[in-house]
């Protein structure tokens, strides 16, 4: 039995867009680049259909792929009046004590980490270094090159 994949209810409400879009719109456009590129006639140096071919590939495997988070899927319930620790769904603001910055994480499932935007997984060295923390508590990151960081502020 495959492990469940956590992810919030934001995660999942995108993940099931996601999948809407591609089998509404993208299924229908490739299918549509298929018939057109047969219409051109030879199959065997038709770069067209080769292309067209590629990119169905592509938007069934990903289909597959979100079918497969989403039938495997935890949700984690986001629990209101209890952030006193840290979770998954919690938003962190910590010090890097070596450095003195500040950044503010949110605490993700690793299907929804997107670093860029804030959103680190509960699977990466801070991440689970976080979990089951609190506020003002200093933190042992390990990793490639160790550090310590303090939780500043927790919300959920």
């Amino acid at each position: 039995m495959a492990d469940k994949t956590k992810l919030t209810k934001e995660g999942k409400a995108k993940l099931e867009a996601e999948l809407r879009h591609l089998i509404d719109i993208d299924r229908e456009e490739v299918k549509a680049q298929l018939k057109e590129a047969r219409a051109q006639g030879d199959l065997s140096e038709n770069a067209d259909y080769d292309a067209a071919r590629a990119r169905q590939a592509e938007v069934e495997g990903r289909i597959t792929e979100i079918e497969n988070i989403l039938a495997n899927a935890e949700i984690i319930e986001e629990k209101k009046g209890d952030s006193k620790k840290v979770g998954l769904g919690s938003t962190v603001e910590v010090e890097y004590l070596e450095i003195g910055k500040k950044g503010t994480y949110t605490i993700v499932g690793s299907v929804e980490s997107d670093p860029f935007q804030g959103k680190i997984s509960n699977d990466c060295p801070l991440g689970s270094a976080l979990i089951g923390k609190k506020e003002g508590d200093i933190i042992d990151v390990k990793g490639n090159k160790p550090y310590q960081v303090k939780i500043i502020k927790l919300t959920k």
